[in-house]
């Protein structure tokens, strides 16, 4: 479950890739278009000028989907776009109709059928803070709570045959240790590292402890390319010269070979720490 296009790139990809290669199934759903994002690439703007970004960012998602090996779908909603209140500016209202206006319920209702009819053991999202507190990724949490708990209940969600996913994790992907440790690997190298503001901000406010937050780490290594491709096809939104590219492979794998989840809810048994996002379904006949 993803916000945007391109947030399927930057958080879990490389997860993706990996149980795609292993034979599971493997649908990425987008909420928006990222019709209201910010052109973040200049290298991009060219075919932002000739075809428009909905049209583009629809592009750049189909070459992404097709870098992961995944399944796709969209639900269809409009971006909500980036408060101004979030950079320091005047709160504004959101815009009428945008994914993050709309009810929780009326959001829900697609995805409660893809939910249905695509029938996952494991179910993927943000935290209740969206990871950053951009409105869609909070509604993308929502919605994502929302079906877990309800796409079996037919009298909440008439119109189709129910289904019970048997696991819910939230995406933890710039957690404080990774961070910490993907900068010290690069300090020790001499190597400028894109994090040091952020510790720099961390160190002038403290934020809370998030360890414990880390229940699953499941290994990627050997699918980082996957994850770096369907970085590259959202051109529009990744610098290939900016930070999303400014560890170097070797220094990643040392520092930090893993892509990290929290399990949020489970309706199997698992023991913690994981490092698979379906232990404890491994060989086991969920009925949904």
């Amino acid at each position: 479950m993803h916000a945007h296009p391109d947030d399927e790139a930057s958080k879990g990809a490389a997860t993706a890739a990996r149980y795609v290669k292993e034979g599971v199934d493997v649908l990425v759903v987008t909420c928006t278009g990222g019709e209201r994002g910010d052109v973040l690439n200049a290298a991009a703007q060219p075919e932002v000028d000739q075809w428009g970004l909905p049209e583009v960012r629809q592009r750049e998602m189909a070459a992404a989907v097709q870098a992961l090996g995944v399944e796709h779908q969209w639900l269809g909603f409009e971006d909500s776009g980036y408060p101004a209140h979030l950079d320091g500016g005047e709160t504004e209202p959101l815009p009428p109709g945008c994914f993050a206006e709309i009810s929780v319920e009326q959001a829900a209702a697609p995805l409660i059928d893809i939910v249905r009819q695509f029938r996952p053991h494991v179910m993927t999202t943000y935290d209740e803070f969206g990871g950053y507190p951009h409105p869609d990724h909070i509604r993308t949490h929502e919605i994502a709570w929302e079906a877990f708990h309800y796409s079996d209940d037919i009298e909440r969600y008439p119109g189709s045959i129910p289904w019970r996913p048997a696991k819910l994790y939230y995406n933890m992907t710039f957690h404080q240790q990774r961070v910490h440790a993907l900068h010290a690997a690069l300090v020790e190298r001499d190597i400028e590292s894109p994090f040091t503001r952020w510790l720099d901000h961390w160190a002038e406010e403290p934020p809370a402890d998030d360890a414990w937050r880390v229940t699953t780490q499941v290994l990627v290594t050997d699918f980082l390319d996957h994850r770096d491709a369907a970085l590259i096809a959202h051109r529009t939104q990744v610098d290939p010269e900016g930070m999303w590219f400014a560890v170097p492979r070797q220094v990643e794998i040392d520092a930090w070979p893993t892509e990290d989840f929290q399990l949020a809810l489970s309706r199997v048994e698992s023991t913690i720490p994981e490092n698979d996002l379906f232990a404890g379904l491994r060989g086991v006949q969920w009925t949904g």
